[in-house]
């Protein structure tokens, strides 16, 4: 039976940021303090698992609970929305001065 490592806790989550273009988004402050929040949350049951010597290996509910912040974290994160790039703008400015 393979136990789960914290390389394989990475791995999981290492696609869902992979799959989508470096970009800079524009957090509105009600998202940003949403992901505060959040931050906090995830860091303090993290913290509390690891303070109780917790297992990867089994089913746990602290791990299922960051799961689960972690993913509300990514979807507030990415309906913001992006912001243009540097070239992106010059691009833009130069197509309306051409026109």
């Amino acid at each position: 039976m393979a136990s789960s490592t914290t390389e394989d806790l990475v791995l999981q989550f290492a696609p869902t940021a992979m799959e989508r273009k470096q970009c800079h988004r524009r957090v509105s402050p009600e998202a940003g303090r949403a992901l505060e929040i959040l931050g906090h949350a995830i860091e303090y049951v993290t913290d509390e698992f690891v303070h109780e010597g917790g297992s990867f290996s089994a089913h746990n509910d602290q791990l299922d609970a960051v799961q689960l912040l972690m993913a509300l974290n990514r979807e507030i994160y990415f309906e913001c929305p992006e912001a243009p790039t540097i070239g992106e703008r010059c691009l833009s400015l130069f197509h309306l001065r051409s026109a």
